[in-house]
């Protein structure tokens, strides 16, 4: 036979008081909700609830006390109606889950490429251990009795019906709170600083939202849901428009006449690319393959270089001299040199 006991951690002489308050503790450490797939704490939970069915019974405690209780059969949803039970939630189909959170994780343009295993930090409400999530000390409420419903009798045309409504004095909690926890200010849920680690798929947008189940607020019906949106940190070059990214190249005027080579920015490092003679200004080169991945995994999408040509605001007396000389050449008007300008050149002649 199991030591009961031993899996509460409480002696054989432990009060009621004692062993709720233990179970309470363990409880709380083992849920499978704070425990994702976990099996190990999914089988520490159950054992925790199979003591506890039995040591807060006196008269199945003294049975087991003279060892002629057989191991009780709970199922799955024994443990959590006994759980919400201890911790003031009622049961049923009607009871709440816990509020679903929005967390916020921020990473790099890079990260994307491949997906990152990312760690994100939050609040959640759970249950408040000073007062077991109770709120405080408790009343039933004197006019539901404590079930959460009033009963309003009426005559209609073929007799008399009863309709049930919820209670407008608990609200249809069965009670009411005569002295607030110190602690969670009658509430029954304080905040606490979560950690959790998510999986940032490949290409994810800023507009998606990840879904991880069971990780929101704890509530009577159980948890809620959170969800991590994404944030991307600003990259030095390049700009991201869906799985495209986008390179503002600047050239200069011989380069954009002439041609030249140069190298762009991407994610996986520098790529060469070919500027043909006579390239325009906002003339877009693209480069498919060197973008961010599609999601779903359909391929990646493209590199657009889109070219700024850069007109130098100072030109030394030989740059000056030989626009000049192009313009002249290509007949090309161009302002009159200033005075200064004609004064160099008589000396020159």
């Amino acid at each position: 036979m199991k030591d009961y006991y031993a899996i509460l951690g409480v002696s054989r002489e432990a009060t009621q008081e004692e062993i709720k308050k233990a179970y309470r503790r363990l409880a709380l450490q083992h849920h499978p909700d704070r425990n994702p797939g976990d099996k190990e704490a999914e089988e520490r939970f159950k054992e925790i609830n199979e003591a506890y069915a039995v040591l807060s019974d006196p008269e199945k405690r003294a049975q087991y006390d003279r060892g002629l209780l057989g191991q009780p059969e709970l199922r799955t949803e024994d443990l959590f109606d006994l759980f919400a039970q201890v911790f003031g939630f009622r049961t049923g189909r009607t009871a709440p889950r816990g509020e679903d959170l929005e967390a916020l994780v921020e990473v790099e343009l890079q990260d994307l490429l491949h997906g990152k295993e990312a760690e994100v930090a939050y609040a959640r409400l759970v249950p408040c251990e000073a007062c077991g999530g109770q709120g405080g000390k408790r009343v039933a409420c004197p006019t539901c009795g404590g079930r959460g419903m009033v009963e309003t009798y009426r005559q209609g045309l073929f007799g008399a019906f009863v309709s049930r409504s919820t209670c407008p004095h608990c609200k249809g909690q069965g009670h009411l709170l005569a002295e607030a926890c110190p602690v969670c200010r009658g509430r029954g849920r304080v905040a606490r600083e979560e950690r959790v680690s998510v999986k940032i798929p490949p290409g994810m947008g800023e507009d998606h939202l990840l879904r991880v189940p069971g990780y929101g607020n704890l509530g009577p019906g159980g948890p809620g849901d959170l969800y991590v949106r994404l944030k991307v940190r600003p990259h030095p070059y390049l700009e991201r428009e869906g799985a495209d990214l986008v390179y503002r190249l600047q050239i200069g005027l011989a380069q954009a006449a002439l041609g030249a080579r140069v190298e762009v920015p991407g994610l996986e490092g520098p790529i060469p690319l070919e500027i043909p003679p006579g390239t325009g200004h906002g003339e877009v080169f693209e480069l498919p393959g060197e973008g961010l991945p599609h999601p779903g995994g359909r391929g990646r999408g493209a590199l657009r270089v889109v070219v700024e040509l850069v007109v130098p605001k100072k030109l030394s007396p030989k740059a000056r001299e030989l626009l000049r000389a192009y313009a002249e050449e290509v007949g090309e008007e161009v302002a009159p040199e200033g005075f200064w300008g004609k004064l160099k050149g008589f000396f020159r002649k």
